[in-house]
């Protein structure tokens, strides 16, 4: 699995220009899932995930608190193309993807890890749809994570 975070003020996806996911400060969160990961390393990295530490405290003490520490919120977006390599040619090669009926179920089995793990709100694009991504980039801060 890998998971670029990007720490916001505010996040939303559209899918046929109706927004079907918003958040405020919080994570946005791209989602791909490659062939063979398991829930054992979606759960590992939700952990991980809501443990990171990017957002100051009240005294300016820098990366001092999570994501659970601050209430914030996640928005969650499936990406196939993070699976994408460009090892040979200029076409990208998406074949290490997980096929789409094993990545619903991971990416579903991710929020609700998530959600279980306390945070606030989470919400999610929808799966496989060709969807629009509006954020403001908090910092900025992006952090790729693999798991």
């Amino acid at each position: 699995m890998k998971v670029i975070l990007q720490k916001v003020t505010e996040a939303s996806v559209t899918v046929d220009s109706e927004i079907v996911g918003q958040i405020d400060r919080g994570y946005l969160l791209f989602l791909g899932i490659l062939q063979g990961d398991t829930s054992a390393q979606a759960e590992l990295l939700a952990e991980k995930i809501t443990k990171t530490r990017l957002f100051d405290s009240a005294d300016g003490k820098i990366n001092d608190q999570s994501i659970l520490d601050v209430q914030g919120s996640i928005l969650v977006v499936s990406q196939f193309t993070l699976a994408g390599r460009l090892e040979k040619g200029n076409r990208p090669d998406y074949s290490r993807a997980a096929p789409p009926e094993d990545a619903k179920v991971l990416y579903e089995y991710f929020i609700r890890k998530l959600e279980q793990m306390g945070v606030q709100k989470v919400e999610s694009g929808e799966f496989g749809a060709y969807m629009g991504v509006s954020l403001v980039n908090d910092g900025p801060v992006t952090l790729i994570i693999e798991r």
